[in-house]
């Protein structure tokens, strides 16, 4: 299949996450060549998952609300990892490592081990910004050996301006041909989508196209209401979409963390309810309450089967922050 002729990601299968409501690109000042031509990729041939053991996608079969708590910690720092991961410890089914473009840390597959050593159960992110072809493959014939529960296959936000200039940006696949590739070789494979990235019309499908290429778990991002999720994944399951899908719960307790999330191309907040959080006189409890109420609101509509705690919910430093989810994972726990 071609690469797409202007979509500076080399995509096949597109749009990604990255499109502004203008319809142009993350990356250039020009616009996106899948929103201008409005149709999806179709997956060709629909990939065969072998059956794999994973902790999360267990918890899904045997019918438990999941709760996937995205990980925050300083780069390079396997002892402050140790400490986090033991403030999260009962409070989520597992952990989401992410890979930033203005953050490296450990390869995936260190992380996954590291995490295995202290008894957390990890996804982990593998972007196609950072890796060509061969390293992507290595690392997804090394993660299930290192301990990986399972892996989020993503094409990756484009590097911002002035960040590491002096690095390459590879994408040599997307996201969609890199989650096949890791369904072939029996990993568990999530796919993120961006319920209201522009443009909208065209979201659904392509999560099902993902779920062709072998994707086993979907994981959206932040969308400014419970209905406008709901909404999504009507269409979504009318298109024919089956896996399991785990929707994204915004956990800020002040106004750095609130920012970070809002920063994000096609993601979306509801700014009375960041309001509200940043006037209380406790913003921390109401944060906490607050992403609490998003995630029972979520379960409450039936079409998810579980949340992701996401976002870096406090400034404080990432204690603070592990202890903010780990409370906010608890509670969502005890809705049952």
């Amino acid at each position: 299949m071609p690469v797409e002729p202007g979509c500076p990601k080399r995509m096949v299968h597109g749009p990604c996450g990255g499109v502004r409501e203008d319809l142009s690109c993350e990356m250039v000042p020009e616009p996106c060549p899948f929103a201008e031509r409005g149709t999806v990729q179709p997956w060709p041939e629909p990939v065969t998952r072998p059956a794999t053991s994973s902790v999360l996608l267990d918890a899904v079969t045997a019918g438990r609300p999941v709760v996937l708590t995205d990980l925050t910690v300083p780069p390079y720092d396997a002892r402050a990892l140790a400490t986090v991961t033991g403030l999260l410890a009962g409070s989520c089914t597992a952990v989401l490592v992410g890979e930033h473009q203005d953050q490296p840390d450990f390869s995936p597959t260190m992380m996954a081990r590291l995490l295995r050593e202290n008894g957390t159960a990890g996804w982990l992110t593998l972007t196609c910004r950072d890796r060509n072809r061969v390293v992507l493959e290595q690392e997804l014939a090394s993660l299930p050996g290192a301990g990986a529960d399972g892996v989020l296959c993503v094409t990756g936000d484009g590097r911002a301006p002035g960040v590491r200039p002096e690095v390459t940006q590879v994408f040599d696949l997307d996201g969609t041909r890199l989650a096949a590739l890791a369904a072939e070789r029996g990993l568990p494979v999530a796919v993120p989508e961006s319920p209201t990235a522009p443009p909208r019309t065209l979201r659904p499908a392509r999560l099902v196209e993902k779920q062709r290429a072998g994707a086993s778990l979907a994981v959206l991002n932040h969308v400014g209401s419970v209905a406008e999720v709901a909404e999504f994944l009507r269409a979504a399951r009318a298109a024919g979409l089956s896996i399991p899908v785990v929707a994204a719960v915004a956990v800020y307790t002040d106004e750095v963390s609130a920012q970070v999330l809002a920063g994000f191309p096609g993601l979306g907040l509801d700014p009375v309810a960041v309001g509200r959080v940043l006037a209380d006189p406790d913003p921390v409890e109401a944060g906490i309450a607050a992403a609490v109420e998003e995630a029972r609101a979520l379960l409450g509509t039936g079409l998810v089967a579980g949340v992701n705690v996401s976002g870096l919910a406090s400034a404080r430093g990432v204690e603070d922050v592990a202890r903010v989810k780990a409370e906010v994972g608890r509670r969502i726990q005890e809705l049952g």
